[in-house]
C-alpha cells in the first residue's frame, strides 16, 4: 500500500483553493485543534474560505490563524465567539466582514455526518421554534411532533488531527478528541490529518483505529510541541465560581449552594448532562454526595469526574467546557454523533442548563443577549429536544436587579415548554401546566422578595418550606 505521509503540512495544504470550505476538527481546547496545518494554512495563503468547525476557539493554535490574515470569508458552525477572550473571527463577525450560519451543535455534525453517509438531508426536532426556523427551511409533523428539514454539508478539505496515524491512514483519537472528526472525514473530498506519533502501516491495532485509511488522503506529522500549547491552556483555565463573583447576588445564596440544591435533586439520575457555566459546579457536588449519575458531555463521553487540580492531567480529557476531566470506571468514549443521538434519542433522564430567561410556561433562553458579541448557540437546542427533564439553573435577577423569570422571553429562545424546574439564589421553582409554584424557598428569603423578584404571577403557599441540601 502506497505510503499517505506527506513530508510537509505545507505540501499537504497546497491544493487547499481560495473559496475553499474547509472543516476543521476539533472541540475547543487549543491542543485538540490541528494546528501545524492551520498554520500551515495561513502561510499558503488561500483566501474567501468557507471555515466549518464547532468553535473558532482563541489563541494562535486554533482557526484564529486564518481570520487574523483575512483569510475567512464566512463561518458556519456553533460558536461564533470565546466566552471571555476577544477574537479576530468575531470581531469580523460583528463588523459584516464574515458571514455567520449558526448551526446547533448537534445539527451540525449531523449534516456533516449526512453528506458523508450521501444523504441528502434529514428532519429533525431541533430548533423548532427558534431562529433555526428560518422561513427556507421545510416543517414537517412525524407523530404529531414538528420537524425542522436540513441540508446535508460537505466540504471541499478537512483539517483534522489525531494522537496516532499510520501510513494507510487509520486514526487514533485519544481521550475526547474525537468528537467532530469522524465525521468531517467521510464529508470532505481531501482529508489531511495531522498526528503527534505516526507510525508503519501495521503498528496500530486494527482495534484501535477510530477513522479508517479510506476517509483519508494524507498524513502530517505535527511540528507545534503539544505541551506548549498546553502550557498556554492551563494558564488561561476558568473557574465557574469567578463569574459568580462578578454577579455581585446580594440575596439568597451563593452559586455553588444552587448547584449543591440541584445535585442532590438528580443524585439518583442514571445519566445527566451538564451545561457550561454554573452548571458544571453541579458535578463537582455530585462528586462529593457520592452520587451515582453519570455525566455525559457533548464531545464524546459518558462517565466522568471535573479535575481540581491537573498535576498529572492527562490533556486528551475534556468535557463540553474544555474544562479537565478524568473517566471514572465503567465510562465510555464515543464521537459527537453518537453523543448527540444519545442526547436527542431520549437517553439522558435529565439536562441542566444556565439561563438567561425562563418565561412563565418553561420557555428557555440561554444562547444569546446584548453584549455578548457573536451568537454561541451550542449543543443546548439537541439537548433540549430528547425529552429529558430540564433543569434551569439561573440567578433570580439580572446584576441591575431586572427579573429573569418572565411572563414572554424578550431574547432569543433556546426551546419552548422544556424547562420543568427553575433554580436561583432565591427559590427553587416548579414549572406546571398553571404557571409557577414555589417549592422551596432559600434561607433568609421572604415570599414577598421572590414575588418582587419575579416577573410574572407564580403561586405562592403559605409556609414555603426552605431549600434542602442535606
Amino acid at each position: 500500500m502506497k505510503s499517505k505521509v506527506v513530508e510537509s503540512a505545507r505540501e499537504a495544504v497546497a491544493t487547499v483553493q481560495p473559496g475553499a470550505a474547509v472543516m476543521v476538527g476539533g472541540f475547543a481546547p487549543m491542543a485538540a485543534w490541528p494546528s501545524t496545518l492551520l498554520r500551515a494554512l495561513a502561510e499558503h495563503g488561500a483566501g474567501g474560505l468557507t471555515i466549518i468547525a464547532n468553535a473558532v476557539g482563541y489563541g494562535p493554535y486554533s482557526p484564529q490563524v486564518l481570520a487574523e490574515r483575512g483569510l475567512v470569508a464566512r463561518f458556519i458552525g456553533s460558536f461564533g465567539g470565546h466566552t471571555s477572550i476577544p477574537t479576530a473571527m468575531e470581531q469580523q463577525i460583528l463588523a459584516g466582514e464574515v458571514a455567520y450560519e449558526i448551526v446547533p451543535q448537534g445539527t451540525l455534525v449531523e449534516r456533516i455526518r449526512a453528506a458523508g453517509a450521501g444523504i441528502a438531508g434529514f428532519y429533525t426536532p431541533t430548533g423548532v421554534g427558534t431562529v433555526i426556523q428560518s422561513p427556507d427551511k421545510e416543517v414537517r409533523e412525524f407523530d404529531g411532533r414538528p420537524h425542522l428539514f436540513e441540508r446535508a454539508l460537505p466540504a471541499d478539505a478537512a483539517l483534522l488531527r489525531a494522537d496516532v496515524a499510520d501510513a494507510a491512514g487509520n486514526c487514533r483519537f485519544d481521550g475526547t478528541t474525537r468528537n467532530f472528526q469522524p465525521a468531517m472525514a467521510s464529508a470532505a473530498a481531501t482529508v489531511i490529518v495531522q498526528a503527534e506519533r505516526v507510525v508503519a502501516a501495521g503498528e496500530l491495532d486494527p482495534e484501535e483505529v477510530h477513522l479508517p485509511g479510506i476517509f483519508v488522503d494524507a498524513v502530517v506529522r505535527a511540528e507545534i510541541p503539544r505541551a506548549e500549547i498546553v502550557a498556554e491552556e492551563l494558564a488561561r483555565g476558568r473557574d465557574p465560581l469567578k463569574d459568580a463573583a462578578r454577579g455581585a447576588v446580594v440575596r439568597g445564596i451563593p452559586r455553588d449552594l444552587m448547584a449543591l440544591r440541584v445535585a442532590r435533586m438528580i443524585a439518583d439520575y442514571r445519566y445527566v448532562n451538564l451545561g457550561v457555566g454554573a452548571p458544571t459546579l453541579v458535578g463537582r457536588h455530585l462528586q462529593e454526595i457520592g452520587a451515582q449519575a453519570a455525566l455525559h458531555a457533548q464531545n464524546g463521553i459518558l462517565g466522568f469526574r471535573g479535575l481540581e487540580d491537573v498535576e498529572g492531567w492527562n490533556p486528551s480529557y475534556f468535557d463540553a467546557s474544555s474544562l479537565p476531566i478524568a473517566p471514572l470506571p465503567g465510562a465510555a468514549l464515543f464521537d459527537s454523533v453518537t453523543a448527540f443521538a444519545m442526547a436527542r434519542g431520549g437517553h439522558l433522564d435529565a439536562v441542566v442548563l444556565g439561563a438567561y430567561e425562563v418565561s412563565r410556561r418553561g420557555d428557555l433562553a440561554n444562547w444569546s443577549r446584548p453584549g455578548v458579541g457573536a451568537g454561541r448557540i451550542g449543543g443546548a437546542m439537541d439537548l433540549l429536544a430528547g425529552g429529558g427533564e430540564v433543569i434551569a439553573l439561573l440567578e433570580h435577577t439580572t446584576r441591575d436587579g431586572r427579573p429573569r423569570i418572565v411572563e414572554e422571553c424578550s431574547l432569543p429562545l433556546t426551546g419552548r415548554r422544556c424547562v420543568s424546574t427553575i433554580v436561583t439564589n432565591l427559590a427553587l421553582i416548579g414549572v406546571t401546566a398553571d404557571g409557577l409554584v414555589l417549592r422551596e424557598i432559600a434561607p433568609g428569603v421572604s415570599p414577598d422578595e421572590v414575588k418582587e423578584a419575579t416577573g410574572c404571577p407564580i403561586a405562592i403557599p403559605d409556609d414555603p418550606p426552605p431549600m434542602a441540601f442535606d
